[in-house]
């Protein structure tokens, strides 16, 4: 079969990627055509556009740059027209693939939407488009199901894929990894500042902020593959380190973790490392989201899952360099540490066992 998968983030990238390969598995005559990033590049086919060209962060930069996007729809229109696929895979990433999905579904193409976006914290009106013109629901979070459920619309929860991902992660030795990369012999706190230009170089400059209070660690900052080498350089020195397309092995080797909300929250949480939530967005995006998101009491996808807060999230105004250091130093040392990590055992119950990407896969052959 032909799949085209669409995939505007790098968290998309990584699962688009493993569901390609349980896709080979189960259809080996499968062909490849895809927006996505490095890693769905890996698993061959062709890549029509890198998310790194994609994705634009909060309201006031989607407006900036909304004749960049129009146009991105208006070129996935055509190359779908020409290249007719057997089916059309959608990987979160809504505002753009939702519009895609109609455009589909009026061709005649099965439509398959893989992880649900967030449609329970806002534009929950989003769920009709969804009943209309998605084929097969597959959703990641347990609570997800019920969600749709409520709505009429009938999903699969699969599972979390990053189980998956996790679970093929060799043994690593932290002081092979300190050595490697030339890292002293100080303990690690990571720094996951997040993918986007504007987001790394905003949340950087507060997580950066708490160093004089932490002289006997070493602060790590984890590069995002869509951002190159030399963005980084100006943020390192002496103490302040930078490793790139590493962040597994990062946080497998780090004490603790500050961490840009979004999905890396949820992967520093099943690598078992105590960790600080942070998000500050622009006044103008905070201001619309703030009106736009409903019941929701969390940000963090941690403490969305387990409706309770295991890991602390510092947002907006709240986050500064007072709370940064009281809250870290928390998770480094006291019980509140082993606290987050015995309740970080109870999350991955939550979420299953692993297979999401297997189990995706199989729902999507059948059809």
């Amino acid at each position: 079969m032909k799949y085209y998968i669409i995939a505007g983030e790098a968290s998309g990238d990584l699962h688009g990627s493993n569901l390609m390969k349980a896709l080979k598995h189960k259809d080996p005559n499968a062909e490849f055509r895809f927006w996505g990033g490095d890693l769905m590049a890996k698993q061959g086919g062709t890549i029509v556009k890198h998310y790194r060209d994609l994705a634009f962060m909060g309201f006031l930069e989607v407006a900036m740059n909304l004749r960049t996007i129009l146009n991105n729809i208006k070129f996935c229109k055509e190359d779908i027209q020409n290249n007719k696929p057997d089916v059309l895979i959608l990987v979160d990433y809504p505002g753009f693939n939702l519009r895609i999905a109609k455009f589909a579904k009026e061709m005649g193409i099965k439509v398959v939407y893989y992880i649900s976006p967030q449609l329970w914290a806002w534009k929950e009106g989003r769920v009709e488009i969804i009943k209309k013109y998605v084929d097969e629901m597959m959703v990641i979070l347990p609570f997800e199901e019920d969600f749709y459920k409520k709505h009429g619309v009938h999903s699969h929860f699969v599972g979390h894929p990053l189980l998956d991902a996790i679970s093929t992660l060799e043994d690593i030795n932290a002081e092979n990894f300190k050595t490697e990369n030339g890292l002293n012999e100080k303990e690690i706190i990571a720094l996951l500042p997040g993918s986007r230009k504007q987001e790394v170089e905003k949340m950087l400059q507060i997580m950066l902020s708490v160093r004089p209070y932490f002289k006997d660690y070493q602060f790590v900052i984890a590069g995002a593959p869509s951002l190159p080498q030399e963005f980084y350089q100006k943020y390192v020195d002496e103490n302040v380190h930078f490793v790139s397309n590493k962040t597994y092995d990062l946080l497998r080797c780090s004490k603790a973790a500050l961490v840009t909300s979004g999905t890396a929250t949820l992967e520093t949480a099943l690598l078992n490392v105590p960790e600080v939530v942070c998000y500050r967005g622009s006044k103008v995006s905070y201001a619309i989201a703030k009106r736009l998101v409903k019941n929701i009491k969390y940000i963090s996808l941690v403490n969305l899952i387990m409706d309770d807060e295991v890991v602390k999230e510092l947002i907006q105004n709240d986050l500064n360099t007072n709370n940064l250091v009281e809250e870290l130093k928390k998770i480094l040392v006291n019980e509140k540490r082993y606290e987050v990590m015995r309740n970080y055992e109870l999350l991955r119950e939550k979420l299953g066992g692993k297979g999401a990407s297997e189990n995706a896969a199989e729902i999507i052959t059948r059809m």
